[in-house]
Protein backbone atom coordinates (compact mmCIF):
# COMPACT_ATOMS: atom_id res chain seq x y z
CA UNK A 1 0.00 0.00 0.00
CA UNK A 2 2.50 2.38 1.21
CA UNK A 3 4.34 1.46 -2.27
CA UNK A 4 1.35 2.00 -4.63
CA UNK A 5 0.96 5.32 -2.60
CA UNK A 6 4.33 6.65 -3.11
CA UNK A 7 3.91 6.06 -6.98
CA UNK A 8 0.78 8.25 -6.95
CA UNK A 9 2.81 11.37 -5.26
CA UNK A 10 5.86 10.94 -7.58
CA UNK A 11 3.60 10.79 -10.35
CA UNK A 12 1.88 13.82 -9.61
CA UNK A 13 5.09 16.05 -8.37
CA UNK A 14 7.13 15.03 -11.77
CA UNK A 15 3.33 16.09 -13.72
CA UNK A 16 2.94 19.46 -11.78
CA UNK A 17 6.90 20.23 -12.48
CA UNK A 18 5.70 19.40 -16.10
CA UNK A 19 3.24 21.60 -16.12
CA UNK A 20 4.55 24.49 -14.73
CA UNK A 21 7.80 24.26 -16.80
CA UNK A 22 8.95 27.34 -18.95
CA UNK A 23 10.37 26.57 -22.63
CA UNK A 24 13.21 28.73 -24.36
CA UNK A 25 13.18 27.48 -28.28
CA UNK A 26 15.90 29.00 -30.51
CA UNK A 27 14.68 29.68 -33.92
CA UNK A 28 15.25 32.15 -37.18
CA UNK A 29 13.03 33.85 -39.21
CA UNK A 30 13.79 36.35 -42.13
CA UNK A 31 13.67 40.19 -42.92
CA UNK A 32 11.90 41.49 -45.97
CA UNK A 33 15.47 42.09 -47.17
CA UNK A 34 16.37 38.45 -46.93
CA UNK A 35 18.36 38.57 -43.76
CA UNK A 36 18.45 35.63 -41.46
CA UNK A 37 17.50 37.18 -37.83
CA UNK A 38 17.76 34.53 -35.00
CA UNK A 39 16.19 34.21 -31.53
CA UNK A 40 15.24 33.33 -28.05
CA UNK A 41 11.68 32.67 -27.89
CA UNK A 42 10.81 32.07 -23.80
CA UNK A 43 7.44 30.30 -23.91
CA UNK A 44 5.68 30.90 -20.80
CA UNK A 45 2.22 30.43 -21.34
CA UNK A 46 1.55 33.94 -21.34
CA UNK A 47 -0.87 35.85 -24.11
CA UNK A 48 1.97 38.61 -23.82
CA UNK A 49 5.39 38.97 -24.97
CA UNK A 50 8.09 41.42 -24.31
CA UNK A 51 10.74 41.92 -27.05
CA UNK A 52 14.30 42.40 -25.91
CA UNK A 53 16.27 44.39 -28.22
CA UNK A 54 20.26 44.49 -27.24
CA UNK A 55 22.56 46.74 -28.00
CA UNK A 56 25.18 46.76 -30.27
CA UNK A 57 27.60 44.01 -29.61
CA UNK A 58 25.58 42.06 -27.24
CA UNK A 59 23.81 39.34 -28.45
CA UNK A 60 20.78 37.34 -27.11
CA UNK A 61 22.98 34.70 -25.70
CA UNK A 62 24.90 36.79 -23.61
CA UNK A 63 25.12 36.17 -20.30
CA UNK A 64 23.43 39.21 -19.12
CA UNK A 65 20.50 39.25 -21.68
CA UNK A 66 19.99 35.26 -21.11
CA UNK A 67 19.36 35.80 -17.27
CA UNK A 68 17.27 39.13 -17.79
CA UNK A 69 15.31 37.18 -20.46
CA UNK A 70 14.77 34.12 -17.90
CA UNK A 71 13.81 36.89 -15.20
CA UNK A 72 11.43 38.13 -17.39
CA UNK A 73 10.01 35.11 -18.45
CA UNK A 74 8.42 34.55 -15.05
CA UNK A 75 5.81 37.67 -16.12
CA UNK A 76 5.48 37.07 -19.81
CA UNK A 77 6.74 35.75 -23.00
CA UNK A 78 9.93 36.80 -23.82
CA UNK A 79 11.40 36.92 -27.19
CA UNK A 80 14.79 38.23 -27.42
CA UNK A 81 16.88 39.18 -30.44
CA UNK A 82 20.03 38.51 -32.44
CA UNK A 83 20.22 41.70 -34.71
CA UNK A 84 21.65 40.97 -37.76
CA UNK A 85 26.06 41.07 -37.79
CA UNK A 86 25.72 39.31 -34.28
CA UNK A 87 25.33 35.99 -32.79
CA UNK A 88 23.26 33.40 -35.05
CA UNK A 89 21.84 35.84 -37.47
CA UNK A 90 22.85 36.86 -40.93
CA UNK A 91 24.20 39.74 -42.50
CA UNK A 92 25.82 43.07 -41.06
CA UNK A 93 25.14 45.73 -38.55
CA UNK A 94 24.15 48.88 -39.77
CA UNK A 95 24.37 50.69 -36.68
CA UNK A 96 20.03 51.05 -36.89
CA UNK A 97 20.07 51.82 -40.69
CA UNK A 98 18.89 48.61 -41.79
CA UNK A 99 18.05 47.03 -38.44
CA UNK A 100 14.55 48.74 -38.62
CA UNK A 101 14.13 46.02 -40.90
CA UNK A 102 14.58 43.38 -38.03
CA UNK A 103 12.73 45.24 -35.74
CA UNK A 104 10.05 44.81 -38.24
CA UNK A 105 10.12 40.57 -39.13
CA UNK A 106 10.24 40.27 -35.06
CA UNK A 107 6.67 42.46 -33.99
CA UNK A 108 5.19 40.48 -37.27
CA UNK A 109 5.89 37.23 -35.85
CA UNK A 110 4.77 38.09 -32.54
CA UNK A 111 1.84 39.92 -33.63
CA UNK A 112 0.52 36.01 -34.93
CA UNK A 113 1.06 34.74 -31.49
CA UNK A 114 0.33 37.19 -28.73
CA UNK A 115 -2.45 39.99 -28.13
CA UNK A 116 -0.13 41.97 -26.62
CA UNK A 117 3.65 43.05 -28.02
CA UNK A 118 5.20 45.26 -25.36
CA UNK A 119 9.23 46.22 -26.47
CA UNK A 120 12.06 46.73 -24.32
CA UNK A 121 15.19 47.98 -25.74
CA UNK A 122 18.93 49.13 -24.83
CA UNK A 123 21.10 51.43 -26.36
CA UNK A 124 21.37 51.04 -30.10
CA UNK A 125 18.17 48.95 -29.28
CA UNK A 126 16.42 51.24 -27.28
CA UNK A 127 16.23 53.56 -30.47
CA UNK A 128 15.21 50.88 -32.49
CA UNK A 129 12.51 50.36 -30.29
CA UNK A 130 11.40 54.27 -30.50
CA UNK A 131 11.47 53.83 -34.43
CA UNK A 132 9.51 50.38 -33.96
CA UNK A 133 7.08 51.95 -31.46
CA UNK A 134 6.05 54.99 -33.68
CA UNK A 135 3.07 55.14 -35.19
CA UNK A 136 2.48 51.58 -34.53
CA UNK A 137 -1.20 50.22 -32.95
CA UNK A 138 0.74 46.59 -32.21
CA UNK A 139 2.84 47.90 -29.70
CA UNK A 140 1.17 48.54 -26.30
CA UNK A 141 4.55 49.40 -24.04
CA UNK A 142 7.96 50.41 -24.35
CA UNK A 143 10.96 50.89 -22.23
CA UNK A 144 13.61 52.30 -23.61
CA UNK A 145 17.07 52.24 -21.77
CA UNK A 146 19.71 54.37 -22.52
CA UNK A 147 18.39 54.99 -26.06
CA UNK A 148 20.63 58.03 -27.88
CA UNK A 149 18.50 60.99 -29.34
CA UNK A 150 20.93 60.49 -32.25
CA UNK A 151 23.60 58.36 -33.23
CA UNK A 152 25.70 60.93 -34.40
CA UNK A 153 26.16 62.59 -31.20
CA UNK A 154 26.88 59.36 -29.12
CA UNK A 155 29.61 60.40 -26.64
CA UNK A 156 31.08 56.67 -26.70
CA UNK A 157 33.72 58.10 -24.17
CA UNK A 158 35.60 54.54 -24.39
CA UNK A 159 38.57 55.19 -21.99
CA UNK A 160 35.94 56.01 -18.91
CA UNK A 161 36.60 53.19 -16.22
CA UNK A 162 32.31 53.38 -16.78
CA UNK A 163 32.71 52.04 -20.16
CA UNK A 164 36.20 50.01 -20.04
CA UNK A 165 35.22 47.99 -16.52
CA UNK A 166 31.74 46.69 -17.50
CA UNK A 167 32.86 46.42 -20.68
CA UNK A 168 35.66 43.92 -19.41
CA UNK A 169 33.50 42.17 -16.98
CA UNK A 170 31.04 41.38 -19.41
CA UNK A 171 33.75 39.75 -21.74
CA UNK A 172 32.57 37.13 -23.63
CA UNK A 173 35.30 36.08 -26.61
CA UNK A 174 32.62 33.71 -28.67
CA UNK A 175 30.27 37.25 -28.53
CA UNK A 176 32.95 39.56 -29.94
CA UNK A 177 33.83 37.20 -32.49
CA UNK A 178 30.33 36.74 -33.50
CA UNK A 179 30.22 40.20 -34.40
CA UNK A 180 29.88 41.54 -37.57
CA UNK A 181 30.30 45.43 -38.87
CA UNK A 182 28.64 47.31 -41.64
CA UNK A 183 28.95 50.40 -43.20
CA UNK A 184 28.43 53.56 -40.29
CA UNK A 185 27.28 56.30 -43.05
CA UNK A 186 24.35 55.07 -44.39
CA UNK A 187 21.11 56.85 -43.56
CA UNK A 188 19.38 56.87 -39.85
CA UNK A 189 15.96 57.65 -38.38
CA UNK A 190 17.15 59.52 -35.77
CA UNK A 191 14.75 58.59 -32.58
CA UNK A 192 14.43 62.43 -31.32
CA UNK A 193 12.25 62.86 -34.74
CA UNK A 194 10.14 60.06 -34.33
CA UNK A 195 9.76 59.87 -30.52
CA UNK A 196 6.49 62.38 -30.62
CA UNK A 197 4.82 59.53 -33.27
CA UNK A 198 4.55 57.13 -30.51
CA UNK A 199 1.28 56.43 -28.59
CA UNK A 200 1.63 54.02 -26.47
CA UNK A 201 3.09 54.39 -22.82
CA UNK A 202 6.77 54.79 -22.64
CA UNK A 203 9.37 54.68 -20.01
CA UNK A 204 12.80 56.39 -20.59
CA UNK A 205 15.83 54.74 -18.48
CA UNK A 206 19.34 56.35 -18.08
CA UNK A 207 22.37 55.74 -15.95
CA UNK A 208 23.71 58.85 -14.27
CA UNK A 209 27.24 57.81 -15.53
CA UNK A 210 26.70 57.02 -18.40
CA UNK A 211 29.91 57.51 -20.62
CA UNK A 212 28.28 55.96 -23.79
CA UNK A 213 24.97 57.23 -24.90
CA UNK A 214 24.95 60.41 -21.60
CA UNK A 215 22.06 60.60 -19.83
CA UNK A 216 20.76 64.17 -21.53
CA UNK A 217 19.86 61.81 -24.82
CA UNK A 218 17.41 60.19 -22.58
CA UNK A 219 16.14 62.82 -20.96
CA UNK A 220 15.60 65.05 -24.49
CA UNK A 221 13.82 61.99 -25.83
CA UNK A 222 11.18 62.50 -22.51
CA UNK A 223 11.13 66.03 -23.13
CA UNK A 224 9.78 65.44 -26.22
CA UNK A 225 7.49 62.53 -25.98
CA UNK A 226 3.97 63.37 -25.64
CA UNK A 227 2.33 59.82 -25.00
CA UNK A 228 2.04 58.50 -21.63
CA UNK A 229 5.33 58.86 -20.14
CA UNK A 230 7.71 58.22 -17.23
CA UNK A 231 12.17 59.59 -17.08
CA UNK A 232 13.79 57.45 -14.57
CA UNK A 233 17.47 58.19 -13.75
CA UNK A 234 19.37 55.24 -12.21
CA UNK A 235 21.81 57.03 -9.47
CA UNK A 236 25.85 55.90 -10.09
CA UNK A 237 24.99 53.76 -12.80
CA UNK A 238 26.47 53.59 -16.42
CA UNK A 239 24.53 51.98 -20.21
CA UNK A 240 22.49 50.20 -21.12
CA UNK A 241 21.84 46.25 -19.51
CA UNK A 242 24.39 47.84 -17.16
CA UNK A 243 21.78 49.12 -15.70
CA UNK A 244 20.06 45.82 -14.82
CA UNK A 245 23.41 44.18 -13.42
CA UNK A 246 24.04 47.20 -11.30
CA UNK A 247 21.06 47.69 -9.80
CA UNK A 248 18.77 44.30 -10.62
CA UNK A 249 16.28 44.55 -8.02
CA UNK A 250 14.99 48.31 -8.95
CA UNK A 251 15.46 47.60 -12.50
CA UNK A 252 13.07 44.70 -12.19
CA UNK A 253 10.63 46.09 -10.14
CA UNK A 254 10.48 49.08 -12.43
CA UNK A 255 10.17 47.48 -15.83
CA UNK A 256 7.11 44.80 -14.28
CA UNK A 257 5.01 47.76 -12.84
CA UNK A 258 5.58 49.93 -16.25
CA UNK A 259 4.60 46.74 -18.36
CA UNK A 260 2.53 44.59 -16.60
CA UNK A 261 0.58 47.30 -14.06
Amino acid sequence: MLKFVMKIYFFCVKNLIKIGKKSMEEIQIQTKDGVKIALNHYKSGFNHVVIIAPGWFMTKDSKSFKEMSEIFSKYSDVITIDFRGHGKSGGFYTFTSEEVNDMEAVIKYAHELYTKIYLMGFSLGGALTLIAGANNELIKKIVAVSAPSCFEKIENKVWKKEAWIPTMQKCELKRWFSIRPGFLNKKKIKPIDIVEDIKCPTLFIAGEKDPTVCCWHTKALYDKAVCQKKYELFKDCSHAEDLFLQDKEKFIKLCCEWLFS
